[in-house]
């Protein structure tokens, strides 16, 4: 672990804080991999809900350390398979995991930090917030899952469009976009990501796993193979007390209490 990466498991959310301020969050191997192994730790808890990403400082994550990544080159060992070993895991933590992520964009998210942002379920983001997509500024391709959840946000041709000629996105930009599902004043963005945590939190667990899935399947499978899933996940919903207890909530004209099972 590293002091780079603070988490913190409070009444059904896992909140994930990159700490690396003074670097704008930019991610070195050593936070990289607590990164990663915090994300699966989270991702595999049963007692977190809803998990949230967050930064301190003024940027959410300029991504890769440059400055490292340099030396790496320097001594002839490039990405050190670092896409394979830090990125990879986290990102298939993040968007495989059975409950909502929630990223809460604070300031610039940049290369692997955007990408970590568009992994999320819901982001949140402040009116400083801002995102670049720059791995073609240094002669690379998107990595991070970038190429594969950008043009499910933008479409294909603008996401071709933002991955070859690269430029700063506003956060007005971004909102029009679909890049972010909501914008708040700086000031507002922990109080409103805590409040939107929260509510997921104490909701159908098994039910927001379950639309997580179906989405994901049906980006990449036929109409047919997505009303089977449906059923199947349907079937596996219907047999949870949160549904039995929901219905007879509701036939009794009550709010229903979820539990996650």
């Amino acid at each position: 672990m590293s002091d780079n990466v603070v988490y913190d498991v409070t009444e059904g959310v896992g909140t994930i804080t990159l700490n690396r301020p003074d670097a704008l969050n930019s991610l070195d191997s050593a936070t990289k991999a607590a990164l990663r192994d915090t994300a699966t730790a989270a991702a595999e808890d049963d007692s977190v809900r809803v998990i949230v990403l967050r930064a301190t400082g003024r940027a959410f994550c300029v991504g890769q350390d440059l400055r490292e990544h340099a030396a790496s080159l320097e001594a002839g060992t490039g990405l050190a398979n670092t896409v394979r070993e830090h990125y990879n895991p986290l990102l298939r933590a993040l968007t495989t995991a059975p409950k909502p992520v929630i990223a809460a964009v604070n300031g610039v998210a940049a290369g692997a930090g955007a990408a970590l942002a568009f992994a999320a379920d819901l982001r949140i983001a402040s009116d400083k917030a801002a995102f670049n997509l720059a791995f073609a500024n240094i002669g690379l391709t998107a990595d991070s899952g970038g190429s594969w959840t950008l043009p499910r946000l933008v479409g294909p041709a603008k996401a071709l469009e933002l991955l070859m000629l690269p430029e700063t996105i506003g956060v007005e930009q971004a909102a029009e976009l679909g890049l972010v599902h909501r914008v708040v004043p700086a000031e507002e963005l922990d109080a409103a990501v805590g409040e939107l945590a929260a509510k997921m939190a104490t909701g159908p667990t098994a039910a927001y796993a379950a639309i997580k899935q179906a989405v994901g399947f049906g980006l990449t499978h036929s109409f047919e193979e997505t009303l089977e899933l449906e059923a199947d996940l349907q079937d596996a919903c219907a047999a949870t007390e949160d549904h039995r207890n929901a219905v007879r909530a509701f036939l009794a004209k009550e709010k229903p209490t979820f539990t996650g099972r």
